[in-house]
This record gives C-alpha cells, sequence and structure tokens, in this order.
C-alpha cells in the first residue's frame, strides 16, 4: 500500500491580495506549517505579512482586501468561504499584533470570550488550568484587564486564544514592545505551547528570537517569498545575518543585500 504524505496543519498556497481593487500586495505567496512544528514569517514592516495573516484568518474584506489566486487549508481542509469565527471552531486561534485585550473587562470576562462553543464545564476546566499555569491571572481575575503590565497582557492574550483549544496557533509579533525579560518568558510559553501539540504560525521582526524558536522560517519582501528553510539553517545564512541580524548592512532591503554581496563576490 502507497503512503500518502500527511496533511499541513495549514497550508497557505499561491496568494495573491489585492487592496481597494488595485493594490497588489501579496504576489504569488506559500507558507506551509507541519503539524507540532513552529514556522517563523520574517520581513521589514510592509512586506507583506499582516496581509498574509489577514488571508488566512478571513479578515480581508473588512480591510478593503480580497484573496484573488490562492488556496488556504486547515488540517487538509479547505477554508475558502468559511468566516474567522467558523476557523475558529475549525481549529484556529490568532494572537494580533498589540495584544488587544478587553482592557474594560476582567481577566476572566476576557478569558472566557475566547472559550467559543465549549460548554460551561469545559470552560471552566480551561479557567482552572490557566490559572494554575499562569498565578498572577488567577490572583487577579475579577480585575480589570487594562491595569495588568505589557508582559501579563501579552499572557492573557494568548491564554485568550487557546481557551478555544486551537490545532494552529498564529501569533502576530509577540515580542513587540516587551522587555527582554519578558521577552524570554513568552519565547518559553511558545515553546512550551508547541510541545503540547500545538502548530505555531509565528510572524516576527525579532529574527534572532523567531529563529531560536522555530523549525522553519520564511522570509518575505515586497510580497514575495524570498528565502526559506530551516530555522537553523537560516541562522547561519551571510544575507540573514547581515539584514536581519544586525551585522552592519545599511542597505534598504534583503535583495539589494544579496545582490551587493554578489557584486563583491563577482568583483574579488
Amino acid at each position: 500500500m502507497v503512503e500518502t504524505q500527511a496533511s499541513y496543519a495549514l497550508e497557505a498556497s499561491n496568494l495573491e491580495v489585492v487592496y481597494h481593487g488595485v493594490v497588489q500586495v501579496l504576489k504569488g505567496i506559500t507558507i506551509r506549517v507541519e503539524p507540532g512544528k513552529i514556522v517563523a514569517l520574517l520581513g521589514a514592516n510592509g512586506a507583506g505579512k499582516t496581509t498574509t495573516l489577514r488571508a488566512i484568518t478571513a479578515l480581508l474584506d473588512i480591510h478593503n482586501g480580497r484573496l484573488t489566486k490562492g488556496a488556504i487549508t486547515l488540517q487538509g481542509e479547505a477554508t475558502e468561504g468559511l468566516t474567522s469565527t467558523e476557523l475558529t471552531q475549525r481549529g484556529l486561534a490568532q494572537v494580533m499584533e498589540g495584544r488587544r485585550i478587553f482592557a474594560d473587562l476582567s481577566i476572566e470576562e476576557n478569558l472566557v470570550s475566547g472559550a467559543g462553543t465549549l460548554s460551561r464545564a469545559d470552560t471552566t476546566e480551561e479557567l482552572n488550568q490557566f490559572y494554575e499555569r499562569f498565578p498572577i491571572l488567577g490572583q487577579r481575575r475579577h480585575q480589570a484587564a487594562g491595569f495588568l503590565s505589557g508582559g501579563e497582557q501579552q499572557m492573557l492574550a494568548i491564554a485568550r486564544a487557546l481557551m478555544s483549544r486551537p490545532k494552529v496557533l498564529i501569533l502576530d509579533e509577540p515580542s513587540l514592545g516587551l522587555a527582554p525579560k519578558i521577552v524570554n518568558q513568552v519565547r518559553d510559553l511558545i515553546k512550551s505551547i508547541n510541545q503540547e501539540g500545538v502548530s505555531v504560525l509565528l510572524v516576527e521582526q525579532n529574527a534572532a528570537l523567531a529563529l531560536s524558536m522555530s523549525d522553519y522560517a520564511y522570509v518575505i519582501e515586497n510580497g514575495k517569498i524570498v528565502l526559506d528553510g530551516p530555522s537553523k539553517e537560516l541562522e547561519k545564512d551571510s544575507d540573514i545575518q547581515e539584514f536581519y541580524l544586525g551585522a552592519g548592512s545599511t542597505h534598504t532591503n534583503f535583495r539589494e543585500v544579496k545582490h551587493y554581496r554578489r557584486r563583491k563576490r563577482w568583483l574579488s
């Protein structure tokens, strides 16, 4: 009997996205997340990272965007026509950039809002697990979430996303605005979540952080994937080091770095 390849936890294939019917932002990108893996998407501001996430999570319409080409599958099943709520029900959760907690609601109310279609008993079970995992949230469960520190709010946002028991978790700039010590805590939390069987798509400008914790990475620039490979290999890539890991390049984009390095090698 011939064995078939296991489905990807998440696959976005050959995506093209246009805003306002005119501006093409994504130009045929493909991203795959294998089950149980952490995959990073790296790129500068305006490269297309946010648009990629909007396409995957069915949020393009509210931003006047439209997927004009390509396909997306979640756990091997096509997501075409599904709403963001239906995607959550099928096992996809997202922590958006900037955390976006409900500041005026209590910590517990924030968590319950992420429970989706869980029964009351299952919701209580999840709450108890998260209060054990994050004692500070349990101790302050009735306090307004807006009084939490930035790091605590990020923990709450991640916990809220996990309340729906997702199979795939998307994290958009989870280290943004956090102190180095808190960034390390968030990194450890993400790795712990992944070890429990949740596949992760991590969008990060902090390339060193993303490459250190992911299994595979893609580099996006101007709506195209310009480089991809195992994270450990990309960490050693001279172009990645020069442009993303602070090795001193003064060039304005990744393609310029590659062209500059090729020209130096040719002249030598």
